[in-house]
Formats: C-alpha cells, sequence, structure tokens
C-alpha cells in the first residue's frame, strides 16, 4: 500500500513566547504544497530474516540519519505500542530536501501512522492519529489532516482554515545547500508577541502581506548565512507578490501571479520546484 506524503510552507512565523518546558509557542499558518515524497508499507513475511521489526529502506534525495533513528521507524513504534501490529518493510522513497523548513520528515512520520491504520484497518480517527503523531513531533500533526491550518501552541494546536486557498497563484521553492539545525535557529531568534496575527494577514491579499506576514527566523539565520537574504531579494525581484524563509529554514519561497519561468536559471545550483497551487 501506498501514499505519497506532502509537504508545507508556513505562511509567517511568529515566536511569541517561551513555556516553561522550555519550548516555544508560536503561531502560523501551515499550507499544503505538492511536492511528495513516496511511502510503502507490506506486512513483513514471518519467515524474513530481519533484524528489525520495521524494515526500511531510503532511496531518493541522502537523509542525514541512520534508517533505525527515522521518523518513520518511530512512527511505527509509537503505533505498536498501541496496537499489536505485525512486522513491517518500509520503503521511503524521498523527494522533498531535508533540513529545508518544509517539514518533510514530519510529513513522513505522520503519513506512516495514516498508512498503518488504513493497512491494518485499526479504525483509528483523525483526531487520535493527531494526538499519536504530537508524539513524534511537532508539527506531525498538521499532515494528518493535510489542510491549510492556523497552528499555536508549539505547533500542535490547529485550527483547519476551510475557506482559505492560494489556488491559482504559482509557487517557486528555492532550496540552497545550506542547512539549519533547530537548535541553530532558535539560539537567537527574539520572542516578541506580535500586534496583528498571521491569520489576520492571510485573510486579505497576497500583495499586502510583505512587511507585516513575517518569520521570526529570519533576522537570526540571515545574520548568520547571508545568502538566504539573497534568495529572498531575487524572489521579489523576479516578480513574487510575497517572499519567505519556510520554517527554521533554509528553503525559500514565493508566490507569483504567474509561472516563474526562470528559478531554475535565477538558482542553477540549487533546489528549485515550481508548481500552481
Amino acid at each position: 500500500m501506498i501514499l505519497f506524503p506532502c509537504c508545507k510552507i508556513n505562511l509567517g512565523l511568529n515566536i511569541v513566547g517561551v513555556r516553561p518546558d522550555g519550548y516555544h509557542d508560536i503561531e502560523t499558518v501551515f499550507y499544503p504544497i505538492p511536492l511528495f515524497d513516496a511511502l510503502e508499507i507490506t506486512e513483513m513475511d514471518a519467515r524474513f530474516p530481519s533484524q528489525s521489526d520495521c524494515d526500511l529502506k531510503v532511496t531518493g534525495n541522502k537523509v542525514d540519519c541512520d534508517e533505525q533513528n527515522n521518523l518513520v521507524v518511530k512512527a511505527y513504534e509509537v503505533m505498536r505500542q498501541a496496537h499489536p501490529i505485525p512486522r513491517v518493510h518500509i520503503h521511503l522513497h524521498k523527494s522533498i530536501p531535508s533540513q529545508a523548513g518544509l517539514g518533510g520528515g514530519s510529513a513522513d512520520a505522520a503519513y506512516t501512522l495514516r498508512l498503518l491504520n488504513k493497512l491494518f484497518d485499526l479504525g483509528m480517527t483523525q483526531e487520535k492519529l493527531q494526538k499519536m503523531a504530537a508524539k513524534l513531533g511537532a508539527d506531525c500533526p498538521f499532515f494528518i489532516g493535510d489542510k491549510a491550518a492556523y497552528a499555536t501552541g508549539i505547533g500542535d494546536i490547529l485550527s483547519t482554515l476551510d475557506n482559505f486557498s492560494l489556488a491559482g497563484f504559482w509557487l517557486g521553492v528555492v532550496k540552497p545547500d545550506i542547512s539549519i539545525s533547530t537548535a541553530e535557529a532558535y539560539a537567537k531568534v527574539k520572542v516578541e508577541k506580535t500586534m496583528i496575527s498571521c491569520l489576520d494577514i492571510v485573510r486579505q491579499d497576497v500583495d499586502t502581506w510583505p512587511g507585516r506576514l513575517t518569520n521570526s527566523f529570519e533576522a537570526s539565520v540571515y545574520s548568520g548565512h547571508p545568502r538566504l537574504r539573497q534568495i529572498k531579494e531575487k524572489l521579489y525581484d523576479m516578480g513574487a507578490d510575497y517572499a519567505q524563509m519556510s520554517g527554521s529554514g533554509s528553503a525559500h519561497f514565493g508566490i507569483f501571479r504567474s509561472k516563474p519561468t526562470r528559478l531554475n536559471e535565477q538558482f542553477p545550483d540549487d533546489f528549485t520546484f515550481v508548481c500552481q497551487l
């Protein structure tokens, strides 16, 4: 059985507080985009000589972790603690770049839960799957539903935005060969409550977003990686109505009224992706 995990961009990302446990409170709008990994799960034959109950094979883009430490395996283990599911083979083909701020790893984990639920007919509701996904990562619950959502808390409190859509716009994504760790991103980030939430801003016309819809990580990340600021500026030079770093980076996106046909030319050494939303 196969599913295709999508990824997301953040429309605004404000760090608004620090919790007693050291985590940060945020507000952001998660928006799914049609850039996909591929995830296949099959039941393992009882005679198959595997040392692991979850035999994972990763192809495509390189993932910087041991396969048994992958979130996909952790998702299987979390599910198995709740349900006595069989041993499995999992094939994950990576197309979504890692350490990009696009949530590819979280999507893979959430889709693993979804696929196990479907494959073994476990009957878990979306709400139960989201609670289970929260054990794996703050943005994992979003990928259980895959619909635009306003996220608060540590990113795990979701309000689905049924009437919000960027349909008809074009999206250009640029991921340079720069990796930003979560620890690095949070080390210098400024915590600041906002006068107007990103939710209120995204409900207005896209051409009103620049200068108002912000990502709290950009200032600190740009100070250490000035090329990232240049990517954002170039997206605007290409005609983007709005451009931003997604999550804690390093991927950037631009939202355009018409197809950005020269993205590969402008960023020949970087991963690029163009689609109509």
